[in-house]
């Protein structure tokens, strides 16, 4: 039987009748078919790529672990202190309205959570080498971080609440702006590459070249996409955005074929210099503003120096664990709700004003953790829920901004200095920091 086609092929035949493919005989007269591509060209195919050294894979492997050690020590994870992963560069489309470009770039190397970095460095380990040892280590870079960026640039534009209502634009859009992390954008970039390449060159490729990649990619695509349905804080547009992405680069970028030099276009070592440049800007820019992002509940005892009371200190620890909690119920975590009402209940009195803001906060978490517990049944009932938690939103930001005029006006009182920071942050803490006078030194990330 031939293995091409399934049709009955004679013992002394040396082609199949039906297809063509030819056929060798064992010892004992049995028909096997001859794998095209086994002789010494395909080996040396083999060869050339497996040889070829994946540099840059464990580099970005490196950096992103090396920034999520560094978010993690600093208390941040995108459920329990999102602000703490906006001061790292977290895409938040208020920031970078605000003109902090920067934000397209540096969430290609920030992650959520330890698993959320299991995901996608193992989705990296896997795709990078063969993407790199393809098409070169300069073209690898500029993948990496021309997918990663349109990824992000995606998230940014499918912040769309008027197009949020249906089945297939929830998948896309978003009702609301919201924290942003994660290589997934610039690993679903690879997906793309490695699809093209599969399509694009499938003529010229040995036959596990071809059931690798290509149309052997379109489960994992699919898989994907079904899983962002199926999941509602996935950021589809990034995914999409990269995937798209890589797929256009590698319709028109050529690869590495066994028999070309290791010598590359100078146009491509100069991509891959600015790629990375452009990286390290980005991160120097987020270093810079270090300081200024607001604190979150662990940082604050750390950011107030001696010139400041204690009470002060547990109060505004206080504070920033209530908003915290406050944003994650209504994102439907209650996770850090039951710890926040407990700093509330035991923030000590510093004036009128300040206990009155303790005390609406306490009563807007209260509704916020309601929201979050309140079972959906229909498209009726989720509807009202979004429109409930849209108004404790918005009395939420009325609440930031007697906050921040209790910091402009009380604050001195209590050795503070306020540094402004924009008010437009849905996801962080306080909109403005209270650090001590003097300020303190710069944290670098």
């Amino acid at each position: 039987m031939c293995r091409s086609c399934g049709a009955l092929v004679g013992a002394g035949e040396a082609n199949c009748g039906m297809c063509g493919t030819p056929l060798v005989t064992s010892g004992i007269g049995a028909p096997q078919r001859q794998r095209r591509f086994q002789d010494a060209e395909t080996l040396r195919f083999v060869r050339a790529i497996v040889s070829r050294p994946a540099t840059f894979t464990f580099v970005f492997l490196i950096a992103n672990i090396f920034l999520f050690l560094m978010t993690a020590l600093s208390g941040g994870t995108l459920d329990v202190a999102p602000n703490v992963l906006v001061a790292y560069g977290a895409k938040f489309n208020g920031l970078i309205n605000q003109g902090e470009w920067w934000r397209f770039v540096t969430p290609i190397f920030l992650h959520g959570n330890a698993l959320h970095l299991l995901f996608n460095m193992y989705g990296l380990f896997m795709l990078g080498p063969y993407v790199e040892k393809l098409y070169g280590s300069a073209r690898f870079v500029v993948f990496w971080v021309v997918t990663g960026i349109v990824g992000v640039v995606a998230s940014y534009l499918s912040v769309q609440p008027a197009m949020n209502d249906g089945l297939l634009s929830r998948f896309i859009f978003k009702s609301a702006d919201a924290v942003s992390v994660g290589a997934s954008g610039a690993l679903f970039g690879l997906i793309g590459v490695l699809f093209v390449f599969g399509i694009k060159f499938r003529h010229e490729l040995p036959e596990g070249f071809k059931q690798a990649f290509g149309t052997g990619m379109l489960p994992t695509i699919l898989l994907n996409i079904f899983i962002g349905f199926a999941i509602p804080v996935i950021d589809n547009a990034a995914h999409l955005g990269g995937l798209a992405a890589g797929a256009v680069l590698a319709l028109f970028v050529g690869y590495k074929r066994p028999h070309q030099r290791a010598s590359i276009a100078l146009a491509w070592h100069a991509l891959q210099i600015a790629s990375l440049a452009l990286v390290i800007i980005s991160f120097a820019m987020v270093a810079l503003r270090f300081n200024s992002s607001a604190p979150t509940s662990e940082s604050v005892p750390d950011r107030l120096a001696a010139g400041s009371t204690p009470e002060v200190i547990v109060y505004l620890d206080a504070l920033n664990a209530g908003q915290i909690a406050l944003l994650s119920a209504l994102k439907g975590s209650l996770e850090p709700a039951d710890e926040a009402f407990r700093k509330l209940e035991q923030a000590p009195r510093l004036d009128d004003n300040a206990n009155q803001l303790r005390e609406d906060l306490r009563a807007l978490l209260a509704r916020a953790r309601d929201v979050a517990n309140t079972r959906v049944e229909n498209e009726a009932e989720r509807r009202a829920g979004e429109q409930v938690a849209l108004l404790v939103l918005k009395d939420f930001r009325a609440w930031e901004v007697r906050q921040r005029q209790w910091l402009r006006n009380d604050a001195r009182n209590y050795g503070l200095m306020i540094k402004e920071t924009p008010q437009t942050l849905n996801d962080a803490a306080p909109g403005g920091e209270a650090t001590p006078q003097p300020p303190s030194e710069k944290r670098e990330p």
